[in-house]
């Protein structure tokens, strides 16, 4: 929609970052390490290399700002002249002829000093002709720092500017300060003025849209103008006469009838004489606004003859563009926008009349013509010189009269509704004007169709009866799988035997319920060490108590669970005990030997230590400890390098130079710039 976008130029550094900028690009883009021993064609490319790279950046940098910045030649009369008030064209123009002609003299110098490099003769030349160029370059860019500093005040300014489409349908309001021209504004869209009691409130321009009839206008808020001589009207103030000159709008000038502004309904008609040169070929509605103070029929004869005459040239002005006499209401207006009566009024009849100017514009464009040479209304030639005036059949006149007796009489859903119980209550039925053979089946249920079938075409008739015949099979299988399953009753045992049986269910069914308990509770149970379990003791005596009451020799089974030990195995000397693990007893006394006990905690102790590496293993071909280090040492020295070498790859993080001596020197004084 907006053309000029003037938030988006690149901001103007001052001199000093500029070169900062410049520089150190330089110094982190370009190679920075060179010797003496290097060749002289390898030295003098180092330099020139250096060289070009700083202009290049240089050029890029003002070309960029150059281009930018908008030719106040090229853009839309409007905004070049708005821009000449605000700025000055001539310093503008200066500045950025200042900064073209920096970006020719840094060229200039690159190249004379790319040239003087090719004849360098040693690493000193070079250097020294590198030196001067960057000065020089530097220099120039110090020379039009002001003017770099002018042009970023502007850019700033700039981004504040209300965007602005000089050919869009626009809506302009000017008038005295304090008439109302904001509170209007602030009404009819949801542009936010500031509103206050006082004059020049309004300082610059503002934006507002609103909708008519589904097409967007803008809506522009002036400053306010005073009634002087052109060269001594301020930049506000011609802020306004610029909008008005070049905007293609509908103007809007509000009058102040009831004087509460500070100036007299004649100081206001001095002015709209004074601009009504800038209303040419425009809509023009005068607007009487704060009539809730003072109506416009209880003013005094004299000002209501100055209205009168000005609603007499604004209507020269409509006649004066091509348009038709209208009625000298439609170019009077009065409002209020502190009651905000006849706000939308006056809204809609710039709208309207701004519209029809547009419209009239277009059909007169040679664009228009263009588009009705390719239309074309056949129209019927003439065969006779008989009229045939409409001719309406006596029967279609009689089916109109009978229809809209019937509408009469018929009642609509909207009171059928009302006579039911209102909404909520009443439901409108969709299948009353169904068109069916017989009435009753407007209300039933329709089946589902699927594929091409009803519902009824997958009932069988006979369904029921396959059913039983079906349930009656399913009884005789289930019967048959009964007797074959054997299930033990009571009648073919003993009572001793039936006593067992049903303590065996009793436990059956006892486990069943435990085992179900334990699964349902089983994530949020803590689990306990089995040889913490008490509620349990999985011990060899309980299994033993448990196997002799059923009669059975338990001895077997202890021993063969004894045996699985899951402990470490350990070598047992013959004369510290059996295999079984009993500790062996001397003959006389049943206690343990006190020098086997410490035999065995000292090799316990042995077994935990860790080697150090120094040690000699037999197998590793070293005579002794002091020759195993000092081959260990000689191996981890030769793998240094390699392991240093395969961390720099492409895929590592790199920093060439941890510590940078351009950003971790200190302070330096005149003169001591030769770390570039």
């Amino acid at each position: 929609m907006v053309q000029y976008n003037f938030k988006k130029i690149t901001v103007v550094p001052n001199g000093k970052d500029f070169i900062d900028i410049i520089l150190s690009r330089t110094q982190r883009q370009t190679p920075t390490v060179v010797h003496k021993g290097y060749a002289i064609s390898r030295l003098r490319q180092f330099y020139m290399r250096k060289v070009k790279y700083t202009q290049t950046n240089f050029h890029e940098k003002l070309s960029t700002i150059i281009d930018e910045f908008p030719r106040l030649d090229d853009i839309h009369p409007f905004y070049g002249d708005l821009l000449h008030v605000l700025y000055n064209k001539d310093h503008y123009k200066l500045a950025l002829g200042q900064v073209n002609t920096a970006r020719n003299l840094i060229s200039k110098i690159a190249k004379d000093y790319v040239k003087l490099l090719k004849y360098g003769d040693s690493l000193y030349r070079c250097k020294c002709l590198k030196v001067a160029a960057l000065g020089r370059m530097c220099t120039v860019i110090k020379r039009i720092g002001p003017s770099l500093a002018y042009l970023e005040q502007i850019r700033q300014h700039m981004a504040r500017l209300p965007s602005i489409d000089p050919n869009t349908r626009t809506i302009l309001i000017c008038g005295y300060p304090n008439v109302g021209k904001s509170s209007f504004i602030n009404k009819i869209t949801r542009a936010d003025v500031d509103v206050q009691p006082y004059a020049f409130t309004t300082k610059s321009l503002f934006v507002g849209h609103t909708d008519y009839k589904y097409l967007r206008y803008q809506v522009i808020d002036t400053p306010g103008i005073l009634d002087r001589p052109f060269e001594d009207r301020n930049i506000i103030e011609m802020c306004s006469i610029t909008a008005l000159a070049h905007l293609r709008a509908a103007v809007l000038f509000f009058l102040d009838i009831s004087g509460s502004c500070g100036y007299t309904i004649a100081q206001q008609a001095a002015l709209f004489h004074s601009i009504k040169s800038l209303f040419m070929n425009k809509p023009l509605i005068i607007v009487c606004n704060k009539t809730d103070l003072q109506p416009l029929d209880g003013i005094s004869e004299e000002d209501m003859k100055l209205v009168k005459e000005m609603q007499a040239e604004a209507m020269k002005t409509v006649m004066g563009q091509g348009g038709e006499a209208t009625d000298e209401e439609g170019v009077l207006l009065t409002m209020s926008t502190l009651t905000e009566e006849g706000v939308i009024a006056v809204k809609n009849a710039a709208c309207q009349r701004l519209l029809n100017q547009r419209v009239e514009l277009k059909i007169k464009s040679k664009r228009m013509d263009d588009c009705l040479n390719r239309l074309h209304v056949a129209m019927p030639k003439p065969r006779d010189q008989k009229e045939r005036p409409i001719c309406i059949p006596a029967a279609v006149l009689e089916a109109r009269e009978k229809q809209e007796g019937e509408k009469q009489i018929r009642k609509t859903e909207k009171d059928l509704e009302e006579e039911n119980g209102g909404a909520g209550v009443y439901s409108a039925s969709l299948k009353k004007n169904y068109i069916l053979a017989n009435d009753e089946w407007k209300e039933d249920i329709m089946p589902e169709i699927m594929d091409g079938h009803n519902v009824s075409d997958f009932i069988d008739p006979d369904i029921l009866f396959r059913l039983e015949e079906l349930e009656r099979e399913e009884g005789f299988r289930q019967a048959e799988e009964a007797k074959d399953d054997f299930e033990m009753d009571g009648a073919e045992l003993t009572p001793e035997e039936q006593e067992a049986l049903a303590a065996i269910r009793r436990k059956k069914s006892v486990l069943i319920q435990q085992h179900r308990i334990k699964k349902s509770t089983a994530e949020s149970r803590p689990i306990v060490p089995r040889k913490f379990d008490k509620d349990r003791e999985y011990t060899t005596k309980r299994m033993g108590r448990q196997l002799s009451v059923l009669g059975l020799d338990p001895t077997l089974a202890v021993n063969r669970a004894r045996s699985k030990s899951r402990g470490r195995k350990r070598e047992r000397s013959p004369d510290r005990g059996d295999a079984t693990g009993d500790n062996t007893m001397d003959v006389d006394d049943e206690t343990p030997s006190k020098k086997l006990r410490m035999r065995s905690m000292s090799m316990s102790r042995s077994r935990s230590r860790s080697r150090p590496p120094s040690e000699v293993t037999p197998g590793d071909g070293f005579k002794d400890s002091v020759q195993k280090v000092k081959a260990l040492k000689i191996a981890k020295k030769s793998v240094k390098k390699r392991n240093k070498d395969a961390r720099r790859g492409e895929a590592d993080r790199v920093i060439p130079t941890l510590k940078p001596k351009h950003l971790y020197s200190g302070k330096r004084s005149t003169g001591k710039t030769d770390r570039r």
